[in-house]
């Protein structure tokens, strides 16, 4: 399905056409309990579509209608696309790639001049990962997987499930055949053949309540960490084959994590809420100070040992040990304080950062932060 008009928590949180105000306001963002839905169905096939016609009055159709799969339509390609809202950005070690609405995928040598490449897909990419220079994996709505062999210049289509109405927001990758994929409503998918074949994780404690299931990371000890809606968190030590849920600092929704030390992890979500775990299993969390009521969508690892964060309103945090959080404002080119959101963040080349959101894709100064 396309999408028009989206701003930033829309797009993040896979939901319909609302602004942004009205979607992330207030402390309610308890979200109501996702819908029941079957176990097993993220491993299911692409539904097929029939349709039957017969005239009134008329003898039955003598054979069955022939079943017809649901094929997504390409993207288009177009003259903007570096301007479109885009969620995610990642540096691949060979060059940069972004993903956004309409299926779009933009990859650039040094962040600074970006060219659109053709996708399979038309829906709304929401992350994108690499294992090495050359594997990456892209997810989005409609459950779908896209896989490059090359960098990010050519893109094929591995999962497209529409009729299981689940999106993927994080996509993460151990090795070049062992991944993860995760989103709406408990889907979590997990390949070990470089996603030739996908299938969903077994019913474990942090799926079985079915919550969303926001982002990916994986720890410095090894361990597989997700959070999501209610503040959910859950651990794997064994490459994903089992889960646990663990206790958490705050029970509304999570929407990024970025490994700290070798057992701990930096997590933010809604309203500027944010915490700190030397030792995520130990269950110690310390809330970190943003002064910043503005939800927090995305993280990237800076220069000694701080700690970048992007969220609502063009909210740009850094945070750095035994200091203040410092908030970063965000000029456009006539000097105005910039109030587009921002999702996601990487060093530039020069090292400066490489942001994308609502304004597509913009490179901001190391000298400003």
């Amino acid at each position: 399905m396309r999408h028009s008009s989206f701003k930033l928590a829309a797009l993040i949180l896979g939901l319909s056409a609302v602004p942004l105000s009205l979607l992330i306001t207030t402390e309610a963002q308890q979200e109501p309990a996702a819908a029941a839905t079957e176990a097993g169905a993220a491993a299911a096939p692409v539904e097929s579509t029939t349709e039957a016609t017969a005239e009134s009055g008329s003898e039955p159709a003598a054979a069955e209608a022939v079943a017809k799969p649901i094929v997504p339509r390409p993207s288009e390609m177009a003259v903007r696309a570096v301007n479109n809202p885009l969620l995610r950005v990642v540096n691949t070690g060979k060059h940069y790639v972004a993903v956004g609405v309409y299926g779009h995928i933009l990859i650039s040598a040094d962040g600074a001049k970006w060219n659109q490449v053709a996708s399979p897909v038309d829906v709304m990419l929401t992350s994108v990962t690499f294992a090495d220079e050359n594997n990456g994996w892209a997810v989005g709505h409609d459950a779908v997987i896209l896989h490059t062999a090359d960098g990010g210049e050519t893109w094929k289509q591995q999962n497209f499930q529409p009729e299981l109405n689940k999106p993927l927001f994080d996509v993460l990758f151990l090795d070049a055949q062992t991944g993860f994929a995760v989103g709406a409503y408990g889907l979590m998918l997990t390949t070990t053949d470089g996603g030739s074949s996908w299938a969903q994780v077994a019913a474990n404690p942090v799926t079985e309540d079915e919550r969303h299931f926001n982002a990916l990371a994986k720890l410095g000890d090894g361990s597989l960490m997700v959070v999501g809606e209610a503040g959910t968190i859950g651990v794997s030590a064994d490459r994903g084959l089992t889960w646990t849920k663990l206790t958490t600092p705050y029970e509304s929704s999570l929407f990024c994590v970025i490994a700290a030390g070798e057992k701990g992890a930096l997590i933010g979500g809604l309203r500027g809420n944010s915490f700190f775990s030397a030792d995520v299993r130990a269950g110690s969390w310390k809330k970190m100070q943003t002064n910043s009521d503005q939800s927090l969508f995305g993280m990237a690892a800076l220069p000694g040992d701080k700690v970048a964060m992007v969220g609502l309103n063009a909210t740009l945090l850094i945070f750095e040990p035994g200091k203040p959080v410092h908030s970063v404002p965000i000029i456009d080119k006539l000097g105005n304080r910039q109030t587009e959101s921002l999702s996601w963040l990487t060093m530039a080349p020069d090292g400066g950062l490489i942001v994308v959101g609502d304004a597509g894709v913009q490179r901001l100064d190391a000298a400003k932060f």
